[in-house]
């Protein structure tokens, strides 16, 4: 699996996301463009930690969550229309310009921080190596871009 860290997957995503249009239509699910790229802009903030998640999530939910965790950062594609955190779901109209160029800033942010070696626990998953944010923060955005066609 590609990460964000790495300067040519980096590189590629940020080309891809440049490919993307206002008009730029999904191969799947409900969001128009500007709302994946809003949606797409969360799960960086956790990770840059200017967001948080509500961590109640119950006993056997956390169970669960555990046993899907390398989900969020191996090879395997993910499926259509995965669940998300409800805090990711966006459903109010969004401005294309300006959520692009806030995911392109976000972006920017967390890679700028391929050499920390004190990331946070994530609020869901539990602690992560600065592989597996790399990882899982390129699988995001790749699943997106890729339902966008990109």
């Amino acid at each position: 699996m590609k990460s964000l860290f790495d300067t040519e997957a980096y590189q590629e995503i940020l080309n891809r996301l440049n490919s993307l249009n206002e008009n730029s239509q999904p191969k799947w699910g409900k969001m128009s463009v500007a709302q994946m790229l809003k949606h797409c802009q969360l799960p960086l903030d956790v990770a840059n930690e200017s967001m948080t998640l509500n961590t109640n999530v119950g006993f056997i939910k956390k169970l669960i969550f555990k046993l899907f965790k390398p989900v969020m950062y191996n090879d395997k594609a993910w499926s259509h229309n995965s669940p998300t955190a409800k805090e990711f779901i966006v459903v109010d109209a969004q401005e294309f310009n300006i959520e692009k160029d806030k995911l392109l800033t976000i972006i920017k942010a967390f890679h700028s921080k391929k050499d920390k070696t004190n990331w946070p626990k994530h609020p869901i998953f539990g602690d992560f190596t600065p592989e597996q944010w790399g990882k899982m923060q390129y699988k995001h955005l790749d699943h997106h871009l890729t339902q966008f066609g990109e």
